[in-house]
């Protein structure tokens, strides 16, 4: 399997946690709020909304920074006949707003941006964004990897950097539009049940009951929204 791939089975497997709400059935007090709830504020709060749209205003890297996160970025996810690069998903962008968004961030970032450029000066007379790739690996390549065992605040400050544009270049991406179609999550989708398997009930001595095969597996009654009496127990 190659990076890509095990990339985007770390991702699928963050994803697959759900949200199941226990013992909540239609007319119970907590439902009907979180209902309410939900219909009030889906997606954003207004404050949030807000906060969003000053940050977004705001610009904290100049153009040669940016730049420069735009080179890292594809070299952590470059495109390939099959795959798309982080600067299609727009990730340099997303990285912007996380820094503006976490304050903590930023001097991390423009700190490594810096040393980034000073280490290509010193040894080939030359920024970052300017050298040939193989020479962008040489830099890289000395920063990219760390050792688990010894804590972050003992690591040196670059290794820090690169894991840390490293992180924010997967989330970016397999956040974005482009990353999800390209981990084929489709996310909640209707679909049709018709119970469990016949060879798995008779492997452990059960079957249905005809009454509640009707109820509950009756695939032209899929739409009806399910009924309780007062008691809980099952109407329709």
């Amino acid at each position: 399997m190659d990076r890509r791939k095990s990339i985007k089975s770390l991702v699928l497997g963050s994803v697959a946690g759900g949200l199941a709400l226990h013992g909540c059935k239609p007319g119970d007090e907590g439902m009907d709020q979180m209902v309410q709830q939900a219909e009030v504020f889906y997606g954003r709060t207004p404050e949030e909304k807000e906060l969003n749209a000053e940050l977004r205003e705001e610009q904290f890297f100049n153009v040669h920074e940016m730049a420069t996160l735009a080179f890292l970025c594809d070299l952590i996810l470059p495109a390939s006949d099959q795959y798309r690069s982080a600067t299609e998903a727009e990730v340099p962008n997303f990285i912007e707003f996380m820094a503006k968004d976490i304050p903590e961030m930023q001097v991390g970032l423009r700190g490594g941006l810096m040393w980034l450029d000073h280490q290509c000066n010193s040894r080939f007379g030359a920024e970052f964004i300017s050298l040939e790739q193989e020479r962008q690996h040489e830099v890289l390549d000395e920063i990219a990897y760390y050792d688990p065992k010894i804590p972050e605040e003992e690591r040196p400050a670059a290794v820090n950097f690169f894991s840390l544009v490293r992180n924010l270049t997967l989330t970016g991406f397999y956040t974005s539009k482009l990353g999800i179609e390209e981990l084929g999550y489709k996310g909640n989708m209707p679909n049709v049940w018709d119970g469990v398997p016949d060879e798995v009930l008779e492997q452990h001595g059960v079957a249905y009951e005809e009454e509640w095969l009707a109820k509950c597996i009756d695939q032209s009654k899929r739409n009806v929204i399910a009924e309780w009496d007062e008691d809980g127990n099952l109407i329709t």
